[in-house]
C-alpha cells in the first residue's frame, strides 16, 4: 500500500495526509485551550504535570542549522553547551523565550542517518512549526532562497506549506 501510495503522486498524498492529521491535532488542541475544564475523578491519574519543554530535530551541521534556524526562521539561540566534539544547542520562538526549546541534534548516528533520509526521500515533513499566516511566510522564506517542496495550500481548516531546512530535513509550516 505505502508504495503504491507513493507511486501515485504520492508527495501530494503524503503531504496531504500528515497536513490533515496535523489540522486535526491542532484543532483540538486549540479546543482544549479554549475550553479549560477540570479533569474528572477518573482522570485524575492524567495530571501528572508532564509537559513539552524540549523536542530536537536531526541536522547535518549544527552551526549551518543555527544559521538557518536563526537568520531564516527566526528562533533565538537558547543554549550553546560544548559536548564533546557537538554541542548541546537549542532555539526558542521569540514569542515564547521560557517556551519549548528545539534541540539542533547532530545526526551522526548511521541510525539517525537511515531515518532522515528515507522520510526526506518519501516527502515527510519531520516536524512543523506554527505559523500565523503560512503564505506571508511562505513569500518571506522564498524571498531568503529557501526551497519548498509545497506551496501553501489549504487542507480543511489549517494551510501548510513544506520546506527544506538545509540540514537534511523538510519542515511543515501550518496555520490553523
Amino acid at each position: 500500500m505505502t508504495n503504491r501510495l507513493f507511486l501515485n503522486g504520492g508527495i501530494i498524498k503524503s503531504v496531504a495526509v500528515a497536513g490533515l492529521l496535523l489540522a486535526l491535532f491542532s484543532g483540538a488542541a486549540v479546543r482544549a485551550q479554549e475550553t479549560p475544564r477540570k479533569p474528572a475523578p477518573e482522570r485524575e491519574h492524567a495530571r501528572t504535570g508532564i509537559r513539552i519543554k524540549l523536542t530536537s530535530v536531526f541536522v547535518d551541521d549544527q552551526d549551518k542549522a543555527l544559521k538557518f534556524y536563526t537568520e531564516v526562521l527566526g528562533f533565538v539561540k537558547k543554549r550553546d553547551i560544548p559536548v564533546g566534539k557537538a554541542k548541546w544547542l537549542t532555539v526558542v520562538s521569540p514569542a515564547e523565550p521560557d517556551g519549548p526549546e528545539l534541540l539542533l541534534e547532530p545526526s551522526d548516528n548511521p541510525a539517525t542517518k537511515t531515518f532522515k533520509k528515507a522520510i526526506f526521500e518519501q516527502g515527510i515533513p519531520f516536524t512543523a512549526f506554527a505559523v500565523d499566516d503560512v503564505r506571508k511566510e511562505y513569500e518571506r522564506m522564498k524571498s531568503l532562497g529557501v526551497v519548498f517542496r509545497t506551496e501553501p495550500m489549504k487542507m480543511g481548516g489549517t494551510t501548510i506549506a513544506v520546506f527544506e531546512d538545509t540540514c537534511g530535513n523538510l519542515i511543515q509550516l501550518f496555520q490553523p
